[in-house]
């Protein structure tokens, strides 16, 4: 299926969204949960800041508390099924966005903040900030939201589910 969803380097928008559709729509029948599936391909060139989703999937209803519950852990349990039954590699996994009442939205975007905070914390202080582990995805929104940020540079330390954003005072020599 991979040979399908990648034309070219990149993401086929359409095919992937009709992929995805189909794979949580028969997840969710078989499920028993009471979710609606929602997929739509984002339209070229309406993608914004780097990163961003492709292709976006809401799961919406009256169990989608079920999919929020435990820090949206059966949620993300979602995402990477499908992830796998697309067999897309890891570099196509940013392009694909699953939701359930913006809640991953609203996550990325108060990681983009924190980001922020601890970044001018560390530019004051000039001493490192180490975040809480994450997820890769997660990560690598920390990563972005700082990469144009003078004064600090972050990398990601440790392993598996204990990896961590450090984000330092950027020398003399990494100042951007």
């Amino acid at each position: 299926m991979t040979q399908e969803l990648i034309r070219d380097g990149k993401l086929d928008r359409e095919a992937t969204a009709e992929a995805l559709r189909n794979f949580l729509e028969s997840t969710v029948r078989c499920s028993g949960l009471d979710l609606k599936v929602s997929v739509r391909a984002v339209a070229p060139g309406t993608a914004g800041v780097e990163g961003d989703a492709e292709v976006l999937a809401d799961l919406d209803g009256r169990d989608k508390e079920i999919l929020l519950g435990h820090n949206a852990e059966v949620l993300k349990a979602f995402e990477h099924l499908a992830f796998k039954a697309l067999r897309l590699e890891p570099a196509y996994h940013e392009k694909i966005h699953v939701d359930s009442a913006g809640y991953r939205a609203l996550r990325f975007e108060e990681l983009r903040m924190t980001a922020r905070i601890a970044a001018e914390r560390v530019q004051s202080s000039r001493q490192p900030f180490q975040l809480n582990p994450m997820s890769s995805r997660e990560r690598r929104i920390v990563h972005l939201a700082l990469k144009e940020m003078t004064g600090v540079r972050t990398e990601s330390i440790g392993v598996g589910e204990e990896r961590q954003v450090v984000i330092h005072p950027a020398d003399k020599k990494t100042a951007r």
